[in-house]
């Protein structure tokens, strides 16, 4: 090995010049990155979106997207008025992005302006050149149907257009809160789990690490993963800093108890450490992680910094397998087959008209010749009336045949069945007069 690699110091503490843009959208959006704002995210840009002025973040730049439309009442929980909104002002969003290499997007989705805006800030970011990361968080079970159909339709629209997709329930974050905790309280803990994410994405692109991990390598994890990835982020300090951590991640409640790592197809890994991180402690966490994710494809980065003397910081995100979409319709109220617009026995003919295809082509062989007398032949029979060809043949008549009286056994001396006149034991062909050929 080289002696002259080895003699050279370890820069602590250098970070990486990549320019950093975070959005907060929408009210929960702005307040978290207003919160972000006031911590340690040095050298990031701040901006909120909203589409009206009753929400504001210190130190972040505002964008109002209000119009006359609106009267200053906001998107109004349409994510369709918000979409409409933020087309509106897209060259204005797009001259927001500008600059920036890496683009975040911090929103709560559910309402109008979060679920409508997002999408197109997204697109718009990506076209201005930047790389698009959002992290999301979707409604308590509470909220209702509406604001949680709302929240998949933008998660799905979301999937589109960012390269990457992290999503925090807030259900999830429930677990964090005791019995009697207060409704904000639980609001809070959720967007402390976010920060928290946002915090360790953010180291892991910010300080340059002794293993890179390439944003390249996260957006590609994401996109394999989006919203059914799971993230976590703790931190622990002293000389028991490895233990602290192994200990917190099994129990961390985005992590499920441990399953989410135990399911999980591919794992990343960001350790970060001061100078005085050890070999010892950086296998004791990656040795209790191979344990956790027998079957996960783990990929690992550490970084050293001056600040985090005596602490270290372990960041995991975590994508499962992705259920395959079945083919089939789902069952309907009586167990079979619901009926859809592509299934058979819908009315697709009067929604998709379409013309019959013409049978392939075959060869027909020529109709026979026929005479004059057998062409009439065939033309009486079809009309039923006889033609002049047709000779008259003598007419079969009904004879009796000569067979010997059977006698009627234990039914000789019974009266006959006599209905309206006629004797049922005699047959049918009998009493009729039906002659038989």
């Amino acid at each position: 090995m080289d002696s002259e690699i080895i003699s050279q110091p370890l820069s602590a503490g250098e970070t990486k010049k990549r320019s950093v843009t975070i959005f907060g959208v929408g009210t929960a959006g702005i307040t978290m990155a207003g919160q972000m704002a006031a911590e340690d995210f040095t050298g990031a840009k701040f901006v909120a979106v909203n589409t009206d002025n009753s929400v504001t973040a210190a130190g972040a730049e505002m964008i109002h997207l209000e119009s006359k439309m609106l009267r200053g009442l906001g998107a109004g929980g349409d994510p369709e008025r918000g979409c409409e909104l933020a087309e509106e002002n897209f060259d204005r969003l797009k001259t927001a992005c500008a600059g920036a290499e890496v683009v975040f997007l911090v929103t709560g989705l559910g309402g109008g302006t979060g679920t409508g805006v997002s999408p197109v800030l997204a697109r718009a970011a990506r076209e201005s050149g930047a790389l698009v990361l959002a992290f999301v968080t979707l409604p308590f079970a509470c909220e209702g149907n509406q604001r949680e159909r709302h929240a998949r339709q933008g998660l799905e629209q979301l999937k589109t257009v960012a390269d990457g997709v992290i999503c925090l329930p807030h259900q999830k974050a429930a677990k964090l809160l005791e019995e009697h905790a207060g409704f904000a309280d639980a609001f809070r803990a959720s967007a402390h789990l976010l920060i928290e994410g946002v915090r360790g994405v953010w180291r892991l692109l910010m300080y340059r690490g002794l293993i890179e991990i390439h944003f390249e390598e996260l957006c590609a994890l994401l996109r394999a993963g989006h919203g059914e990835s799971c993230f976590a982020t703790v931190e622990s300090a002293g000389t028991t800093r490895a233990r602290d951590a192994i200990e917190k991640l099994p129990a961390h409640p985005l992590l499920d108890g441990g399953q989410a790592l135990t399911e999980a197809e591919t794992v990343l890994v960001s350790l970060l450490g001061g100078p005085d991180l050890s070999m010892a402690d950086v296998n004791r966490v990656m040795a209790d992680l191979n344990e956790h994710c027998p079957k996960a494809r783990i990929i690992m980065g550490a970084a050293v910094a001056e600040s985090f003397h005596d602490r270290l910081a372990v960041t995991i995100i975590a994508t499962g397998r992705q259920p395959r979409t079945s083919a089939k319709p789902a069952p309907g109220k009586n167990g079979k087959p619901a009926l859809t617009p592509d299934a058979p026995g819908f009315d697709t003919e009067l929604l998709h008209p379409t013309k019959p295809e013409r049978p392939s082509s075959r060869h027909v062989p020529p109709a026979p010749a026929l005479s004059v007398e057998q062409r009439e032949q065939i033309l009486a029979q079809q009309t039923g009336k006889r033609g002049p060809v047709r000779k008259a043949g003598p007419r079969m008549k009904q004879i009796t045949l000569p067979l010997d009286i059977v006698n009627k056994g234990r039914f000789d001396k019974s009266e006959p069945t006599i209905h309206k006149g006629e004797d049922l034991d005699l047959p049918t062909y009998v009493r009729r007069g039906v002659a038989l050929n």
